[in-house]
């Protein structure tokens, strides 16, 4: 299992969740999601670290909601098109 660095400082994302048991690879739409969704810049620049822009894309638009201002700044900042996102309606 590999274990998310300094998880311990982005604890407060995993409030609900063991986080002694996330792995990186296998928890990353999880991961990236509680960041888009309740992160402050200090989550977003550890995402970017641990995650390419192409893994960030690809999980994004998996998402299954987003309230519509985040949608519209992921779609903005990752030149994803709304109707792309499984959320868009």
């Amino acid at each position: 299992m590999h274990k998310v660095e300094n998880i311990q400082e982005h604890k407060h994302l995993f409030w609900d969740t063991n986080i002694d048991n996330i792995d990186l690879e296998k928890h990353s739409r999880f991961i990236i999601e509680r960041v888009v969704m309740r992160g402050n810049i200090s989550d977003w620049k550890w995402m970017r670290q641990i995650y390419s822009k192409e893994i960030i894309s690809r999980k994004i638009v998996e998402i299954r909601y987003l309230d519509q201002k985040t949608l519209s700044f992921l779609s903005v900042i990752y030149k994803i098109p709304k109707e792309q996102f499984r959320c868009y309606s």
